[in-house]
């Protein structure tokens, strides 16, 4: 049940000028001979929060579960940080749409991050030593007063920022976020949404995030990629929102950049 959780070694890759990048290179996903996406080409600098917005069936979650060496694929991925010395192997922290679990079940916020950052069993492993690290993640995402609360008893909202703590252990040089607030209220989107944006900045770190809640990814995100088998468009919000093929395939006639957002 924890595997979507945990950190991923991608391939290594070949140098990115020297800055702190990851280059997806002529990505494509087959299912036998139905072709789900090719030639996806992107560059995420460290520090940016680069958002794939598309229709249903698009491919952007496969895209998602290809960079985590899930499924095979073609082409390749490339990291170099930004004094070049590190290329290759990012490490990678990824945060599933949802959790799948028993709602009834006793396991806590503790025990699943003892689950998931000791190789021993949880019965034999000291809840003592690992609670000042567990306390210390989930202050990242201002959930560290639910570190004993059952799983079953969190909202939504406090379920994804119990799963983005996970995923920032050890912290990754690429963070990838698939529709991590869908079916959370506004609140704890606007919420997750202000944490990601002070990680991007404090951290550094390259962010690659699935969503269909256009408002909040233009206010947020640094680049937007329209998929739909491929790359459509790739570029600034305003860019990628004012082009025909956004409007056609959103059925939106008139995208404005207001204040909030679309407008």
């Amino acid at each position: 049940m924890f595997q979507s959780i945990l950190h991923h070694r991608a391939a290594s890759g070949q140098d990115c000028s020297g800055l702190c990048c990851t280059k997806i290179e002529d990505f494509g996903v087959k299912a036998g001979h139905l072709e789900i996406f090719s030639h996806v080409n992107l560059h995420i600098h460290c520090g940016q929060l680069t958002a794939i917005i598309g229709p249903n069936g698009a491919g952007k979650s496969t895209l998602l579960r290809a960079i985590l060496g899930e499924l095979p694929h073609t082409g390749k991925l490339h990291y170099v940080d930004a004094k070049g010395k590190h290329t290759g192997n990012p490490v990678i922290g990824y945060v599933p749409q949802y959790l799948r679990f028993d709602v009834s079940s006793p396991t806590s916020v503790m025990d699943i991050f003892m689950a998931c950052l000791s190789k021993r069993p949880v019965w034999l492993c000291s809840a003592g030593s690992l609670r000042p690290r567990v306390m210390e993640h989930l202050a990242r995402v201002k959930a560290e007063h639910l570190i004993d609360r059952r799983l079953g008893a969190l909202s939504g909202g406090e379920l994804q920022r119990v799963l983005l703590a996970l995923a920032l252990d050890p912290l990754p040089d690429l963070l990838l976020l698939d529709e991590p607030v869908s079916g959370v209220d506004r609140n704890g989107r606007e919420l997750f949404y202000e944490i990601v944006s002070e990680l991007r900045a404090k951290e550094d770190m390259a962010i690659l995030l699935v969503s269909h809640d256009l408002g909040l990814v233009a206010r947020h995100a640094d680049q937007v990629v329209l998929m739909d088998k491929g790359v459509l468009v790739n570029g600034t919000p305003e860019e990628v929102f004012r082009d025909a093929r956004t409007k056609q395939i959103f059925g939106m006639p008139e995208i404005g950049m207001g204040e909030g957002g679309l407008a």
